[in-house]
């Protein structure tokens, strides 16, 4: 499960996470509950249907597939399979029952997300479902599954929801169901990676993340900080910035050395740029240090000027993995 406040870049990890783990041969499925078809937009791709697709193959033989899921086709497929009433939810869907319902029970939402997520891993050689589209009647088997989950303020709520439901309901189908979701989240196999930036606000929702993903007996995972810039300038040379105190003038002497156009109104511009960039990095130092105190891997990701296409996003995932991403 991959959470993080919105702008984080959470995504995009998750999508790196997913090719990680896929090096050596092996299968991932990545999974998006939030309807905005960013895993389509990253790798390039149509938008996703409710269907698993397979998005991208790793240059160590492995092979990454997408799922983008559908609260309203989830629960038709939760009929069919329980049930047996695909019909009658078709019928639900067309006097739109099932996104009333979805609306003012947003718990619902999240108990068909989740449990279409988790029925993945949950798969078995020899589970026989309906045929996928290169028409095997064999599911994929994934070796992991990654879900982008929703942002760290609600990611517990979300998580957590199917412990309620089961709670509420005491036997059948839905409390069943509901069980083995929770079975799974809480599994030792089973963690929450959160993605910061080295900013107050996500950094603060981050901490209160993790204590409100084990308060509710999840695991948490990695904490994946993204976009870290690195010093352009030496650390003697960046404190002085950071203070304001800039030799102006041997700027403008080098500017004018190289035959720049304007060089003391350039050389103003630089000294506040430079000023700018060492006191982000010394603010950014500091919450460093605040992430230091959490008793859990970290990660750092560089930040990419250039929108993420898929050669960035490998380059990514290689970061990952040899931070220690399996």
């Amino acid at each position: 499960m991959v959470t993080g406040k919105g702008g984080t870049g959470k995504t995009t990890v998750a999508a790196a996470l997913a090719l990680a783990l896929a090096s050596g041969g092996k299968k991932t499925l990545l999974v998006e509950v939030e309807g905005r078809q960013g895993i389509a937009q990253i790798f390039g791709r149509a938008p996703l249907p409710y269907e698993e697709r397979k998005v991208a193959d790793t240059p160590q033989g492995g092979q990454v597939y997408a799922l983008a899921v559908d609260a309203e086709a989830a629960l038709l497929e939760y009929l069919e399979m329980f049930y047996g009433m695909r019909r009658a939810g078709m019928a639900l869907t067309r006097f739109g029952a099932v996104d009333f319902a979805t609306t003012i029970a947003p718990g619902v939402r999240d108990v068909l997300l989740t449990g279409k997520a988790t029925e993945a891993v949950r798969r078995r050689s020899g589970d026989q479902r309906r045929g996928d589209q290169d028409g095997s009647r064999q599911p994929h088997i994934y070796d992991a599954v990654v879900l982008d989950a929703p942002p760290t303020g609600r990611i517990a709520q979300f998580l957590n929801v199917n412990a309620e439901v089961a709670g509420l309901a005491r036997v059948g189908s839905i409390h069943n169901h509901a069980a083995k979701v929770m079975q799974t989240i809480r599994s030792p196999q089973t963690a929450v990676h959160f993605v910061t930036t080295l900013e107050e606000m996500p950094t603060q929702e981050t901490l209160d993340g993790i204590d409100e993903v084990r308060a509710v007996g999840l695991n948490v995972g990695t904490v994946m900080i993204n976009m870290v810039r690195e010093p352009f300038f030496a650390p003697e040379v960046m404190a002085s910035a950071a203070e304001g105190e800039i030799d102006t003038e041997a700027l403008i002497q080098g500017l004018k050395a190289t035959r720049m156009d304007h060089p003391e109104r350039m050389a103003r511009e630089l000294a506040e740029e430079m000023t700018d960039h060492a006191r982000r990095l010394r603010t950014e130092s500091a919450v460093r240090e605040r992430l230091s105190g959490i008793d859990h891997p970290r990660f750092e990701i560089p930040f990419v000027d250039d929108d993420i296409a898929p050669a960035a996003l490998f380059a990514l995932a290689d970061l990952l993995r040899d931070q220690g991403a399996r």
